[in-house]
């Protein structure tokens, strides 16, 4: 299942757990202690696989996430506050060292709590210590700067921490998301409270152990599984000593969380949906265009807000890449995630599989061809899981709600157009603007239609190229702020201005 010299870091009593579904963690992780939750109780977390527990999870409550809160301020007041930049960069360092040895593990746990595909995970986890090392190479950076204004007065300005953090993490990537999180506020000298989705608690616990064999002072990262409405994440968000929120999610919920923690006035970041755009033109190298676009069709079981769900076709190209969806649509191999010749996996949940579905009568209801796939796969091994055909639709219009919401299934809506104008204009009138893709030969046009996307990223003859290093985040409804690159700092600090007086002269205001 591993390279040769990936055997030797991996613990095998988690992997047989795993392997066996009899994974227990029955404590949170609060102030560097593994204790049981005091509001909450035990969760079944539910593999998408088989539609059965594979491993039961602590999840806390109101006096749970109080005591976290309690410690993440005490840590900021005490040793972690007074840390050095480079002191935070070395366990930052040091914990990329951890997760990188225990990502065999990790990859594992979360094939069998998300129900992605091992292929797919194995990639994505192998790749996540180079966020913390990127995170950890900007902590001893975060400068402030000189205001020259004249000789009376010195004046500079100095990053803080904006203080504890709640992080509230989703289902669908739940590593790569927490360390988007972790990392910056980790780097800035911020303390968290980490909500792992309730659907996907396991591995944020398992990190839960790197950070303490890493050595952070106790309280820097508390980790509470629970509920988000009525729970855990609702009380996170109220709690009037967290001084941000960063959360991952669908837009309904954002506007919950804004609504909880207006009486507040913390800080929000948000990294929402998207319904991207992915133009080929007539003009472009279609084969790559097709491998690009089938790619991240059905990536992750279509269940990523950075997906081109909007296949925008130039006519003269249009029959042709219909063709060729089709084909590849047939060659996905949907299997269980632990399979190694699995391309993809089920839906997360049953809830997921049923939305996904509905989208599919509905997109028939509209008026849009069904093509190829769309139903639950109900037969042999994968009868009990959450599986769902790949799906193409052809002969979209933007205007066909599967055009326009958000499915989180892997359906893709293939969209005809005549030009560059249409293009543009098709791919902004959307509610998101998370991401986007484009591919042509005429190097002009890229620069153009590039420009005009409104969207957080645009792909030009690639797709799905996210680093550390890239910053990440929406337009309109897919966001506030910036995820990655040094921008991803922004967020978690607050400036403070000093202005000291060189000749200690006041004038009395009331001399005449």
């Amino acid at each position: 299942m591993w390279p040769a010299e990936e055997r030797g870091c991996i613990r095998e009593d988690l992997v047989n757990a795993t392997l066996r579904g009899t994974v227990r963690y029955p404590h949170l992780f609060i102030g560097g202690e593994w204790v049981a939750p005091e509001g909450g109780g035990m969760l079944d977390s539910i593999d998408p696989a088989t539609g059965r527990p594979w491993a039961s999870v602590a999840y806390g409550g109101r006096r749970d996430i109080d005591k976290a809160v309690a410690a993440a301020r005490a840590a900021l007041d005490g040793p972690w506050g007074r840390m050095p930049g480079h002191e935070r960069a070395a366990l930052l360092y040091r914990l990329a060292d951890i997760y990188q040895k225990r990502a065999p593990e990790l990859t594992l746990l979360e094939a069998r709590d998300s129900g992605r595909a091992l292929r797919e995970t194995r990639g994505d986890i192998g790749a996540h210590a180079n966020w913390y090392r990127w995170f950890a190479s900007l902590a001893d950076k975060i400068w402030g700067r000189t205001i020259p204004m004249d000789d009376s007065v010195h004046i500079y300005t100095s990053r803080l921490p904006v203080g504890v953090v709640g992080a509230i993490t989703p289902w669908n990537a739940p590593m790569l998301t927490t360390s988007w999180k972790l990392g910056p506020a980790l780097a800035t000298g911020c303390t968290v409270v980490l909500k792992p989705a309730e659907q996907t608690p396991v591995t944020a616990l398992e990190l839960a152990k790197m950070i303490e064999e890493a050595g952070f002072p106790p309280g820097v990262v508390n980790v509470v599984p629970g509920y988000g409405k009525d729970g855990a994440g609702e009380h996170l968000v109220a709690h009037p000593d967290v001084d941000k929120i960063a959360f991952t999610g669908e837009g309904a919920t954002a506007k919950a969380i804004l609504k909880t923690g207006a009486d507040t006035l913390k800080r929000f970041s948000f990294e929402l949906g998207g319904k991207a755009p992915h133009i080929i033109f007539g003009d472009a190298d279609v084969e790559q265009a097709l491998n690009a676009a089938t790619s991240s069709a059905w990536a992750v079981c279509g269940q990523s807000c950075a997906l081109g769900s909007r296949v925008l076709v130039e006519r003269p190209v249009y029959d042709r890449v219909v063709e060729v969806f089709a084909e590849r649509a047939a060659k996905v191999r949907v299997g269980m995630p632990l399979d190694e010749a699995t391309h993809m996996g089920p839906q997360s949940s049953d809830e997921q599989l049923r939305k996904t579905l509905s989208y599919v009568d509905l997109g028939q209801a509209e008026g849009a061809q069904l093509v190829t796939g769309g139903r639950r796969i109900t037969s042999g091994a994968l009868a009990d899981g959450y599986f769902v055909q790949p799906t193409v639709f052809a002969g979209v219009s933007n205007q066909m709600r599967i055009a326009r919401e958000e499915i989180f299934g892997p359906v893709a809506s293939l969209i005809p157009f005549d030009g560059e104008e249409e293009a543009v204009a098709i791919a902004n009138d959307t509610a998101y603007g998370l991401t986007a893709g484009l591919w042509s030969r005429d190097l002009g046009r890229a620069h153009r239609v590039a420009a005009k996307i409104r969207a957080g990223i645009v792909w030009v003859n690639t797709y799905r190229y996210i680093r550390w290093t890239t910053p990440y985040g929406g337009f309109k409804a897919s966001g506030w702020g910036r995820e990655n690159g040094v921008e991803a700092l922004d967020s978690y600090l607050e400036t403070r201005t000093t202005v000291v007086s060189t000749t200690g002269q006041f004038p009395d205001a009331y001399a005449n």
